[in-house]
């Protein structure tokens, strides 16, 4: 054992042994407090948060390791500083990438725990939902490629072609500016949305005619749900160029109409107390808005609006019919009369047999 180590200066196996020390010492102390907070629900730290982070600090001290003399001295590669430097600024900066991505999934975990979708008054859990989904996607993409552009940066001889290329290329970057600009327009569009929130992950919304629900917004495309399980891909300039219907902007509550064509001879204050009692009758409606008015009157026949309120749009819209359906055939049983039919008006005289006859 002894000529294994006779060639290698006592200083480095003390350097190393005392790094290593230290790491474990780190190592553990972190890993002990993270695990005993995670499992305490008093503390903000979630459960698991180590096996997301374990890896690339073990990474960080590997790099930091291999940088050093001592080890080369251990392993007989003193002569090889340059790729050993080289490997370990390339292992540092892959481990600090993962370490950074790990560290915002745990803090998106952690603020997000707190907010539930799936209440009836989720307005502000959806707000903070689309935020960090968006700002995550952002933050990935942004530190994903500075950790390439740190990695190309870190050889002399991509930095030099890279220098000389960008000093020579002022026309080929103004073309390829405008050539990536629906693509930036696209990428700026998303984070727009993500910090003013036109739109939120499950708004009931209006796209080129079609009502869906928001499912998923990434920073170039928005996937809307149709309500018969279709899905609608639109681009995320959409939503800040073009104009749509948010049913669910501020809240999720929501007004409903019923339209009836009646004949003039339609009991109106009848009506009235027919749709009264079959909103009283029904959970659908959340007791807030109950209101039947005649909003127009033609030749033929009247225009009569029911007005109802629901706790969001999937509710009013079952309200509605359920109204419709019950308003109809009450005019059925009870004034069939007020139903819309045409008139004729015949005169006697018409009637009467003429001379010739």
């Amino acid at each position: 054992m002894d000529t294994v180590f006779e060639d290698i200066p006592r200083e480095s196996l003390i350097y190393l042994g005392i790094s290593f020390t230290v790491f474990l010492i780190i190592y553990w102390v972190t890993l002990f407090v993270l695990r005993k907070f995670g499992k305490d629900p008093r503390y903000l730290v979630p459960e698991g948060v180590m096996k997301k982070v374990a890896f690339p600090i073990f990474l960080l001290f590997v790099s930091i390791v291999v940088r050093m003399t001592s080890f080369r001295q251990l392993l007989g590669m003193e002569n090889e500083e340059y790729w050993f430097k080289k490997a370990s600024t390339l292992l540092f900066i892959f481990a600090m990438t993962w370490l950074i991505i790990g560290i915002l999934k745990v803090v998106k975990q952690l603020i997000i725990h707190n907010y539930d979708v799936n209440t009836e008054d989720n307005l502000k859990a959806r707000k903070i939902y689309t935020q960090f989904n968006i700002l995550e996607r952002i933050v990935i993409f942004i530190v994903v490629i500075l950790a390439i552009g740190a990695v190309l940066m870190s050889f002399q001889e991509i930095r030099e072609v890279g220098v000389s290329i960008f000093a020579s290329a002022g026309v080929a970057g103004i073309i390829i500016g405008f050539s990536a600009q629906k693509l930036i327009g696209t990428v700026l569009a998303g984070i727009q949305i993500a910090i003013a929130q036109p739109i939120k992950l499950d708004d009931v919304v209006i796209v080129e005619g079609e009502w869906g629900r928001i499912e998923e917004i990434t920073l170039t495309y928005v996937v809307v749900k149709i309500w018969d399980k279709r899905r609608l891909i639109v681009p995320t300039p959409y939503f800040i160029e073009k104009p749509f219907q948010n049913w669910t902007k501020t809240s999720s509550d929501i007004l409903g109409t019923v339209f009836l064509y009646t004949d003039y001879k339609v009991p109106f204050d009848a009506l009235r107390e027919k749709l009264t009692q079959i909103l009283e009758n029904t959970d659908l409606w959340d007791k807030e808005v109950n209101v039947l008015q005649v909003t127009d009157s033609k030749a033929n026949f009247v225009e009569i609006r029911a007005l109802m309120s629901a706790k969001d749009s999937s509710t009013a819209w079952d309200l509605r019919v359920h109204v419709r359906e019950k308003l109809i055939s009450f005019l059925q049983e009870n004034y069939p009369e007020s139903i819309v039919h045409n008139r004729l008006l015949i005169n006697d005289k018409d009637l009467a047999p003429s001379k010739t006859d």
